[in-house]
């Protein structure tokens, strides 16, 4: 692990906010463009918070509207991350997932899908399967009907954020770990940053130290609307509040009947996520989740009492999955900016709402990992 006693360049061209996936692919394609850059990351390790909380899954980019960025920036940034990967070494598997119609009544909404995912010109081989052939391939599943989507795989996002936190220290990128950016102002040419580091940094009793930055990139993930406001933004007005949503995960016993491809999932499930579904790791391990459920709080635990509702999801379409198979595993928050429907990722200037000279990333969900080499080169497209 790098020192968490980075020494930040007095002036800057650039400051990036946020060591996540996000903040490092950034950091390390404005550093390429010629600029000089350093990231600012309350947390000891990179990409600790929301980067690698999550399923690792390498999504198709199947699900959101033609013309969005999400969609856009998914299908393309998987494109991206399948080759940083192979160039990188960093552990991945071009798995293929299943998308169930449980119930016969769900099969025109699957059939919907599978028209939608050929319209965005999905990538990978796209199979419609009936209930016997999915018996058939898959004796632990039940659905009327199956969409493969052959794009989706896994990553180990872990592995990821290091590979990004190396290459952005390779091109020239400070990295500064357990150091917070607590106070922006702008004095009409540029921004004037206090960076405090935190308790766990090697300087946590020294005076903040006050960074130069002619423009600020705003990748800071679950506290990005808290930079944003600092900085000027009035994120009310804009529809920019964000609703914080907890996923939790459960491990599941090996003992159960699996299925063969390690990413199944139901069609969504209208609340904001894509439905409890199952994912085998790198690992081997098998996952069960996220679920979907409103917090207040940055609330990382996982309640054991939500197993039941989850085995009850899970064995709608997995069967033999029982409430005694699942234990807790981890959880992880999004920072979504709507209770209901699609909302996109925001990528915007900040000039025109207030905050001159930066760059605000907000909404940056799922699939904001497949999605994250694509956002970086969009934050490069922003500032030229």
């Amino acid at each position: 692990m790098p020192s968490t006693a980075t020494t930040l360049a007095t002036e800057l061209d650039i400051l990036v906010v946020g060591a996540g996936v996000v903040g490092l692919a950034c950091a390390t394609m404005l550093r390429v463009h010629g600029h000089t850059v350093a990231v600012v990351e309350r947390e000891r390790r990179a990409g600790t918070v929301t980067s690698a909380r999550n399923s690792g899954v390498v999504h198709a980019g199947i699900h959101g509207p033609v013309g969005s960025l999400k969609t856009r920036l998914c299908i393309e940034g998987a494109r991206r991350l399948y080759a940083w990967c192979e160039r990188y070494g960093v552990p991945h598997a071009r798995t293929g997932k299943w998308v169930l119609a449980v119930e016969p009544g769900e099969a025109p909404e699957l059939e919907a899908l599978d028209a939608h995912a050929h319209e965005l010109g999905a990538t990978g081989p796209i199979e419609r399967v009936s209930a016997a052939e999915l018996a058939r391939r898959e004796p632990s599943l039940r659905a009327a009907e199956a969409l493969y989507f052959g794009a989706s795989g896994l990553v180990d996002a872990h592995a990821f954020v290091e590979s990004l936190r190396a290459e952005a220290e390779r091109t020239g990128v400070i990295v500064a770990l357990g150091a917070e950016a607590t106070a922006l102002r702008h004095d009409g040419h540029a921004w004037h940053v206090d960076i405090r580091r935190t308790p766990f940094a090697a300087r946590a009793t020294e005076p903040p130290e006050r960074v130069t930055a002619g423009v600020i990139v705003n990748a800071a993930g679950l506290e990005a609307p808290t930079v944003a406001a600092e900085s000027g933004i009035d994120l009310e007005r804009h529809g920019w509040v964000p609703r914080l949503v907890k996923g939790s995960y459960f491990t599941v016993s090996p003992r159960v009947p699996l299925p063969n491809v390690p990413l199944v999932y139901p069609l969504p499930s209208g609340d904001g996520g894509l439905g409890i579904h199952l994912t085998r790791t790198l690992g081997g391990e098998w996952l069960a989740g996220p679920d979907v459920e409103p917090v207040e709080t940055h609330d990382f635990d996982v309640h054991a009492t939500r197993g039941a509702r989850f085995a009850t999801s899970v064995a709608r379409y997995a069967p033999a999955i029982r409430p005694e198979h699942l234990s807790p595993a981890y959880a992880g928050i999004r920072p979504k900016l709507g209770t209901t429907g699609f909302h996109d990722f925001v990528l915007t200037r900040g000039d025109a709402h207030g905050a001159p000279d930066s760059v605000h990333l907000l909404g940056i969900e799922s699939p904001g990992l497949t999605a994250s080499l694509a956002i970086a080169e969009e934050v490069v497209r922003l500032l030229t």
